[in-house]
């Protein structure tokens, strides 16, 4: 029997507006970032932060730590600005964070992360997909399970998408129950990337079975902003959609994922007596 009583979906935001839509939409959590279109989030600020926590209030939210675009091999310098920015974080009421640091060697970077996570008890600590950048999945569970004190690995499977790795993400879970053992709320895997409604139900049929409790999306599409005047042939540096566009969560997505999850989370459980 689960110890929850639905899938828990997590939705990662980095607007006030894609926030509502979210948990409008059915979210059970954010993840609240900054530049989510651009370079798969970094750190929000505390102003977004702040506005969310009054728009959706009651629902929690995991702040990204993340000081940079780029790869996960951070300087002295950025970890010394990622530990205030967790420090400053725990003031402000916040469920968790979020965070990931390898070593040159594609490793997870156990000495950093462990005073990661000592500057961020009592709040949980969520491993991100820089989990998918490891040079390898079963020893970088090894490595975030012998750390201590990280609730969850949002992971692709290391694959394009989780869709595309059902195999290792199954590996995952057999893995993380054997050195969990018995323990209620030891450290658990959330899928996440490419999880909309097409690919919503083979990766349910496929995980539940091995005790999936939460999966992680972003139901996010780049639309069209408001300004009318566009000056030819300048911008930021962007590109694309992203030059002029707004990267906004879309609640209809959300909402049919949420609804698919829970038709899968009910007949799978129907044993149970649920």
């Amino acid at each position: 029997m689960p110890l929850v009583s639905s899938l828990l979906i997590e939705v990662c935001v980095d607007s006030v507006q894609s926030a509502i839509n979210a948990a409008q939409a059915g979210a059970d959590r954010l993840e609240l970032c900054a530049n989510l279109g651009l370079g798969g989030g970094t750190t929000p600020s505390i102003g977004l932060l702040r506005s969310v926590q009054k728009a959706v209030i009651g629902i929690p939210i995991m702040a990204m730590i993340r000081p940079r675009t780029g790869d996960f091999l951070y300087s002295d310098q950025e970890l010394e600005v990622m530990l205030e920015d967790i420090h400053v974080f725990k003031e402000q009421g916040v469920r968790g964070i979020v965070v990931g640091i390898l070593d040159k060697e594609g490793r997870v970077d156990v000495d950093r992360m462990k005073l990661i996570v000592d500057e961020a008890l009592p709040l949980e600590v969520c491993f991100h997909r820089a989990f998918d950048m490891t040079r390898d999945a079963d020893e970088a569970l090894r490595d975030i399970e012998s750390i201590g004190g990280i609730s969850r690995i949002l992971t692709s499977g290391q694959g394009k998408t989780a869709h595309d790795a059902l195999s290792t993400l199954t590996s995952l879970f057999n893995t993380t129950k054997e050195l969990i053992e018995d323990e209620p709320w030891g450290l658990t895997i959330i899928p996440g990337s490419g999880i909309n409604p097409i690919t919503v139900a083979p990766i349910l049929d496929t995980l539940l079975p091995f005790g999936l409790q939460e999966i992680h999306l972003s139901g996010s599409r780049w639309i069209q902003g408001d300004m009318k005047f566009k000056r030819e042939g300048m911008g930021m540096g962007v590109g694309g959609d992203g030059e002029w566009g707004v990267w906004i969560v879309d609640g209809e997505k959300v909402s049919e994922v949420r609804n698919i999850a829970d038709e899968r989370w009910d007949a799978h459980y129907v044993g149970y007596g649920k």
